[in-house]
Formats: C-alpha cells, structure tokens, sequence
C-alpha cells in the first residue's frame, strides 16, 4: 500500500524545499518509488522535485480544484508508488477565508488525506521556546497530525539538545537536525527560486542535497511516521479543463514555462498532443496545430530577445488569424503592444492585444483569483466559472481597448479591476487558470 507524508513548516522561507529535496533524493537512492506533490500554485519546486525522484510532480490546491480533482491527481500520484511525499506552501495552517476544506492551506490538504506532518522548525536564534511553537502547531487542528520535527539551521550540538530536550516532553519525535550552512541554500530571483533547467549544476545540487539528508536526517524514523494512502475511495476521473485543441502548440523556454503539469496531463488524457516551440529560439507556433498556448514564465528577463525574434512573432500574428491564442500572465504580456524591461527600455512584442506592460514599475500582484468567462474561449464556455491564481511584478501601464475576457474577483470575494482582453481569436489574462470550480 502507498503511504504519505507531508513537509510544512510555521512560515515560508523556514527551509521546507531543501528538507523536501534533500529527503526525496535520498529516498531516491535507496530506490523507494517516489511521488512527490506540491500544495497550492507554485511551478518552480515541482521541477526540482522531478528531478530529485525522476518522476513528475504534481500540485495539490484545495482552494482551486474541486475535491473529485484533488482525488483523481492524488489516486495518480498513488499508481506504482510507494510513497507520496507533499511539499506544503507558506505555514502550515496558512490560507483564505473558507470553508477548512477549501481554504487552501497545506492542512486542508494533510486533513483530507490524512497525511502524518513533519513539521521544518526554523530554530534561528532560540533554543527551548521551539517547544511552544510546536505545542501550538500540534494542538491547532484535530484533524491535523503533526508526526514530527526537523529542527533547520541549528547553531551546535547544545543548541540542539536544548531544544530537542524540550520538545520530548510533547511525545513529538524530533527526526532531523540540519545545520546552518548557506551552501544548501538554493538561488532565488523575484518570482521564487531559479528554476530548476537553469542551473548547469543541478544533479550536483542534488546530490549535495541528498548527502545532507543522510547525514542530517533519520530517514528510517521519518518513513516510519508515513501513514497509508486509502485508494479505493479516490476517483481518478475528473478533470481540471477542457483542451483547448487537439494539436497544441506550447510555447516552451526560458521566458515561458509557468504551466501546471495537471493540465497538461488532463490534456493529453482527452485525447489532445502537445507540440512545444521555442520563442527564444525564434521559433513560430507549429502551422499544423489547431491553437496556441503562451504560458507564463519570464519574459520580463528577455524582452529584448522576443522583440527580435521576427519569425515568432510574424508567425504567431499569423497564426491568430484563423486559430485560438492564448496567453497567460507573461504570455499575456508578450500578447500586448509593448513590454517595458527592468532599465525602462520598451520593446516591441506582437501587439495582437492593445495593452502595455512595465517590468520597471514594479507592483506585486499575488493571490487566488475566480474569474466568469465573459464569451466561449480556450478556457470555457460563456458563464463558467474558473479559478486560478496571480503572482507578478509587471504592471499594466495602458490597459488598451480589447473587449473584456472575464469578471474576476479575489478569494475574498472583492471585484478586481483586470479584466484580460479578447480581440479576434486572441485572448489573455494575468491569472494563471488551475481549474473548472
């Protein structure tokens, strides 16, 4: 039977990822069949958990995917595995306003699987009070278990047995003590860490990795507190969105590569062919497909290079003129008029939408968005009802004339002001879609 785990901690930036990867490549090396799964929207420690385990991550968000779709993506993490290890997001119990079922937290996510929780305790500059926390943590929800502690960034030996002696007194195992050492650390830029196919040194990251959880790590303790995945109540049939064509084209590089691998996978699952394409690479949407997906990614960092890649961006115009396209955040910035970059300087990209966007006017735009489809397009029909998530820096600078795509409000309920654009068959929006609500 397949067992599971999950890794959170009180806040973000408390260490979970290197603990997560450091714990899965060294699972690996024992050749345990591994899933990882990532709680919430988040694309860039997916990829580093594929390559840790060699097998494709997925994401598990309670907020945006209906409770069959959570069920069918963790029945398929569950096929021909051993054990799913899920990397939770933010704090623990951190999440919108809802329904605990449906708040988004990486408890909702350890609750409705019943996964044991180890929690990553950032134990900079205290010692014994680290027992409280994790008194607190334990206590908060019922249907919450926490199994465990790694203490991260401990100080010395003392600093941790003083700890380690506090927390015994709670019936909590602690099952992991990792020095402070910034060479686990890895890098990060605006929107997270670098991403995973950036970095020409990656299997030596994780093999470093796996090395400081052999050393640092009970890995016998942790995989004793893994607790069994009950499969046969899980339906493996829903799906988050419908394709939006049968051959479709997929930008794919470094300036776009934000895209969820469930819907991928749902794509391909109804019958749909993925056919990538490099912009980068001055490539033009293949001419034998049927529409064309520009995903989010950073483009931000290679503005100049899209303004001069003709061949993409004549084909992609052309393209538009009897197929659908579609952008999404930084797909829907290279859909617009003009891109400013970092410096200020404006490039021109496809202008197959009439809005511009500043990378220099910096302005964090981040958190849950549900959006009614105005009009039929990629992503639905008229009226549905999808939800997603928001996360840049980039502005609208001229929001242009294109007609409205969607109505969009926050999680909380609050009306926001974007609406994408839709002009011909092209459409695009900020948010990233996750799923059909």
């Amino acid at each position: 039977m397949t067992t599971g785990l999950l890794i959170s901690a009180i806040r973000s930036g408390a260490g979970k990822t290197t603990v997560t990867l450091g714990l899965l490549a060294a699972l690996a090396r024992r050749g345990i069949r591994l899933r990882a799964a990532k709680a919430g929207p988040d694309y860039i420690d997916p990829a580093f958990h594929a390559a840790a385990t060699g097998a494709p991550c997925v994401n598990l968000d309670s907020w945006t995917m209906p409770p069959p779709l959570l069920q069918t993506l963790m029945a398929r993490a569950t096929d021909n595995t051993d054990l799913v290890v899920v990397e939770g997001v933010m704090g623990l119990f951190d999440g919108v306003p809802a329904d605990a079922a449906r708040d988004g937290s990486s408890a909702s996510i350890a609750a409705r699987f019943r996964l044991p929780v180890i929690l990553v305790l950032d134990v900079t500059a205290q010692s014994q009070s680290a027992a409280a926390v994790v008194r607190g943590f334990a206590a908060h929800r019922t249907d919450v278990h926490v199994a465990g502690v790694v203490l991260n960034r401990v100080g010395s030996e003392r600093h941790q047995k003083l700890i380690t002696d506090a927390i015994a007194v709670l019936n909590i195992p602690v099952v992991g003590a990792v020095p402070r050492d910034t060479a686990f650390a890895l890098p990060e830029r605006h929107l997270g860490l670098v991403q995973a196919d950036e970095h020409g040194d990656l299997a030596k990251r994780i093999t470093a990795l796996a090395d400081m959880a052999e050393t640092h790590l009970d890995l016998d303790a942790i995989l004793a507190l893994a607790a069994p995945i009950e499969t046969s109540s899980l339906n493996a049939t829903a799906t988050a969105l419908p394709p939006p064509g049968q051959r479709i084209a997929l930008a794919s590089d470094a300036a776009f590569s934000f895209i969820y691998p469930h819907l991928i996978a749902g794509w391909r699952d109804a019958g749909a062919e993925i056919i990538r394409f490099s912009p980068l690479a001055d490539q033009a949407p293949p001419a034998d497909c049927d529409s064309c997906w520009l995903p989010g990614g950073y483009p931000e960092l290679h503005a100049g290079a899209l303004a001069a890649a003709t061949t993409f961006q004549e084909g992609l115009v052309h393209f538009a003129q009897t197929r659908p396209v579609h952008g999404e955040c930084g797909g829907y910035m290279v859909l617009g008029k003009g891109l400013e970059d970092a410096d200020g300087q404006r490039h021109a990209m496809t202008g197959l939408l009439s809005h511009t966007t500043s990378f220099q006017k910096r302005k964090l735009h981040l958190g849950y968005r549900e959006a009614r489809l105005l009009v039929d397009s990629v992503i639905g029909s008229t009226g549905m009802i999808v939800r997603g998530h928001e996360f840049h820096y980039a502005s609208l600078t001229d929001i242009g004339h294109d007609e409205p795509l969607v109505e969009l409000t926050n999680a909380d309920g609050h009306s926001l002001p974007e609406r994408g654009g839709r002009r011909g068959h092209v459409t695009g929006t900020f948010f990233h879609a996750i799923a059909a609500a």
